[in-house]
């Protein structure tokens, strides 16, 4: 490596530093207040971020909020691979697998399809649908890296992390008053929760709220739908290629690289030979990097924009969650 390499290395981390700690301090500051109170990380990383959105057109913090917003993204969604086994999937048996393949991919489609109905984009309609069907915030992130720059991607993205988290911490204290009231058998309760709340979090709130087996399979077939994250990433892909982009625009790769990541760290956690340590260790980086784009991400962008977006978009997200509640429940009663 050259003196000359050195050096602009050096040079890009100076540029980059600034912008990265801002993220970090609002990041550990949402970290702060999800602990205290009890609401979702993601929400409150964005909210803090939007209150400081001074910050990105400060030259100073710019480049730094952009790469962050961008690269550690991509960093957190692929280490999101090494919270899954394959064995853990394996475990439930073939069914509750099934189920949660049939249960993405049709909540996908049909909120493409509403979206479309409504007027909007049908890229918006996957950005939505996916964080609905696969795993909130965290999908809707890893959706918005796969696809390709557009005017309206980051407000879009960001309306749909503040949905998916809100409508989530609602679902962690209604669900569980729905099963009690239907009755589910353990099993049933754990496949329901885990089928329909967006993220992960909430998904242990409410399964252990309930008992330890029903928290047990909620939490497994939650990561079953993380794992649907990779198919989904890939079929985005293709889709916004085969469409081609936007003049000047970008083409998405078709094989992401934070995709390949999230399948080669699920399938080194499969093994078993990473120690406990460093499987939790990954998570919560994992979790750390995804929280701190999130308040880059609302660091980039004017709460006037997000307040401009209307009722038809909130009204397509309690519609997909609704759906997508009462898809799992028809499913489990024709299961038996």
């Amino acid at each position: 490596m050259t003196a000359l390499t050195i050096s602009a290395l050096g040079s890009r981390s100076r540029t980059l530093l600034p912008g990265l700690l801002v993220s970090a301090m609002v990041a550990a500051a949402a970290t702060f207040l999800s602990e205290h109170y009890g609401a979702p990380v993601m929400l409150f990383a964005l909210l803090l971020g939007l209150a400081m959105n001074f910050l990105s057109a400060d030259s100073v913090c710019k480049a730094g909020i952009e790469f962050t917003a961008r690269e550690i993204l991509r960093l957190g969604v692929a280490l999101l691979g090494i919270r899954i086994t394959f064995g853990q999937i394996a475990e439930l048996g073939w069914q509750p697998v099934v189920m949660v393949v049939v249960l993405v991919t049709v909540t996908i489609l049909v909120s493409i399809a509403a979206a479309r109905a409504m007027g909007f984009n049908f890229l918006f309609g996957l950005l939505t649908g996916g964080a609905t069907a696969i795993c909130g915030a965290s999908a809707a992130l890893a959706l918005a890296a796969a696809l390709p720059a557009h005017t309206q991607k980051e407000k879009a993205t960001l309306f749909t992390v503040l949905g998916v988290s809100a409508l989530s911490t609602l679902a962690m204290i209604l669900y569980p008053m729905i099963v009690r009231s239907l009755g589910l058998p353990p099993l049933q309760a754990g496949i329901f929760l885990g089928g329909t709340i967006h993220d992960v979090a909430q998904v242990v709130g409410a399964g252990y709220s309930l008992s330890k087996d029903v928290g047990d399979s909620a939490t497994v077939v939650k990561l079953m739908r993380v794992a649907m994250l990779l198919p989904v990433i890939l079929c985005a892909a293709m889709i916004t290629r085969a469409r081609g982009v936007e003049p000047g625009d970008k083409r998405p790769p078709l094989l992401p690289w934070f995709a390949v990541g999230f399948v080669l760290l699920a399938a080194v956690n499969s093994t078993g030979f990473l120690p406990s340590l460093v499987v939790e260790a990954g998570g919560k980086l994992s979790q750390w990097c995804l929280v701190i784009s999130i308040a880059a991400l609302g660091m980039k962008t004017q709460l006037k924009a997000l307040a401009t977006v209307g009722v038809k978009p909130i009204l397509l997200m309690v519609g997909e969650t609704v759906f997508l509640a009462l898809l799992v429940l028809g499913m489990l009663k024709v299961a038996g």
